[in-house]
Parts: structure tokens; sequence; C-alpha cells
């Protein structure tokens, strides 16, 4: 399994080849051997294309600056030996967008426009940081779009799950949309789950207001966690253990009086064929115990020695817990 910054070069290093292949691709079209190495260096790694979709959308935040304010903040020291024009200067641009860019998404009016999407594999678990200094981890197979415009910062988690670190901002509400509901806050730290029949919100931080498809909504405070169902009914807020509920981040699966049902269903998102429970009365057993996300196999062997059950494989190759 690996993180997003499992990259073999460090983070400055991919940041400073971001800003290069920036400049390049600014300054004039590439000829096909330099788009075909383009390709391949923003293939090599989902944090390339991360440090390169960054570059694009803050390098749009510098319409927002005066140009004569904007030479000044780039303009190299006369001791330098001068190249090329503004563009020439990616890497100062790239300084310029932590340090005067992050200013414009976070105070400016009519702040320029985001898109980006990014998404993970069976197994994979990444983290994405957002030009408001936001940041989102993705949980496997996990999927979500970005889109900030104007005073309006959204985001559509697809499929998945994803935990949000929301920079602080009461002029520009961060809006987490997922299925029919939807989790709005201006500053916290919240996970979002979206399953097939509901959708839920835990909060870890800070308060978020939760709304399904009517005007009715939960505010949640840290420690707590509502689900929203098919029909965009939102529940009541109720008292949770965040912390084993984000244990994903960690690559652990914490069961905690779990039925086997629901971890049947935990398990099978972390493996290519889904985890079955063979009879409603299995399905109904509990489960308190602690594995390995990145190897459920060390789970399906215990089971037996826990419960009363055992594993059957089917001709298709999935797993089917059955009574014992």
């Amino acid at each position: 399994m690996m993180d997003n910054r499992d990259c073999a070069c460090g983070q400055a290093t991919v940041r400073d080849e971001a800003a290069l292949w920036f400049t390049r691709v600014q300054d004039a079209p590439l000829n096909p051997g330099d788009q075909q190495r383009f390709s391949a260096w923003l293939a090599q790694h989902p944090q390339h294309r991360d440090e390169y979709q960054l570059l694009q959308g803050l390098w749009s935040a510098t319409e927002l600056v005066p140009k004569a304010r904007l030479q000044a903040l780039c303009a190299t020291p006369s001791t330098r030996i001068k190249r090329r024009p503004l563009l020439q200067y990616a890497v100062a641009a790239s300084v310029l967008a932590v340090a005067v860019g992050v200013g414009l998404f976070n105070g400016l009016a009519g702040s320029p426009s985001y898109q980006a999407q990014f998404s993970t594999v069976l197994g994979e678990r990444r983290q994405v940081n957002l030009p408001d200094g936001s940041l989102i981890e993705l949980n496997s197979r996990s999927q979500v779009r970005v889109n900030f415009q104007g005073d309006h910062r959204g985001i559509e988690l697809t499929q998945g799950e994803a935990m949000f670190n929301v920079a602080h901002d009461s002029h520009r509400p961060f809006v987490v949309v997922a299925g029919v509901g939807k989790v709005t806050v201006t500053g916290t730290r919240f996970d979002v789950r979206r399953d097939a029949q509901q959708t839920r919100v835990v909060v870890e931080q800070g308060r978020v207001k939760v709304q399904g498809r009517d005007s009715e909504w939960v505010s949640l405070t840290a420690g707590l966690a509502t689900r929203i169902d098919a029909q965009g009914r939102v529940a009541r807020a109720q008292a949770v253990d965040a912390q084993a509920l984000t244990a994903w981040r960690s690559g652990k699966l914490v069961f905690n009086d779990a039925s086997l049902s629901e971890v049947a269903a935990e398990v099978s998102r972390y493996r290519e064929r889904p985890l079955t429970v063979g009879s409603a009365a299995v399905g109904n057993l509990r489960l308190t115990s602690v594995f390995k996300s990145d190897d459920t196999e060390a789970l399906l062997k215990a089971l037996p020695s826990i419960l009363p059950v055992a594993i059957r494989t089917r001709e298709d190759g999935s797993q089917e817990i059955i009574a014992r």
C-alpha cells in the first residue's frame, strides 16, 4: 500500500520539477519529445500531477495581483543572471503561491476558480493539498472532485471515504456533497464516507452542519456522527469513537462490537472480491478486534479462532463467512 507522499524523491524536489515543467509549458508549446517526457513525468507518481495542478490553480490567482506588484514579488536579485521573462521564474511563482496566492484564496473578493479530481485505487491511501491550505486524505477506492469558485469552496465525494482538514475561512464556506447529503463548514476536521445506501459523517474537531434532501439539518461537534439515508433523511447526532472510525488513515480496521455483516462490508472495501456472510444468524455475530487493512487475509484466518465460523471460498474466488 502506498501513501501519496511515498515518492522516490522529496516533496521539495517534486515541487521544483513541477515548477520547471510549468515554466516550459507556459513559455512555448512543447515539441513531441518534450511532450512525451512531460506526460511520462506526470504519470510517474500521483504527487507529480498534484503539484503541477496546484501550480496551475495558483498561477491563475496571480491575475488578481496588479502587474507591477507581481513583477516585484517575482523579481530576482540583480546579482543573479537574468534569463527569460517572468514565467521563467516558476519556482518564484510557487513561492508566491504560498506567500501571496494563499492570501488571495483566503481573503480577496472574486477569488480565482480551481478545479481538480483526485482518486485512489484498491489498497491506496492518498493525501491531497488544496490551494486554500486545506488537506484531503483519501481512503481506498475513493474519488473526489474539487470546484472552487469565487466565495464557494466545493467538494464532491463521488465514491469512498475521505478525511477533510479544512483551513478556516469564515467568508468562504467549505461544502462537501456526497450523494443526497451535504456537509458545510468554515474550518474543521471531519470524515465523510459514502456507501451505496447511506453517507456517514464523523467530526474529529470543530463543528459541521449536515443536510439531507430537505431543509432540515443536524449540527455535529467533535466526537459526534450522523448518517444520511438513501432518501436524504439525516439521523440524529450520536456519540461515536471518532478515532476508531477513522483508523483507516493509519492502515487499521477497528471493530468494536461490530456485527459480522458490518465487518464483511468493511473488509470488502480492501479486497478485489467481496466478503459476504452465509446467513442472517452468522451476520449477527459480534466482533471486537483490530486488524491491518492491507492484510485482510490475516483477519479471515483469525475469525474461526474467535467465533464459531468458517471461511468458504467460492468458485469465482470470493469468500463467505459461514457457520461452523
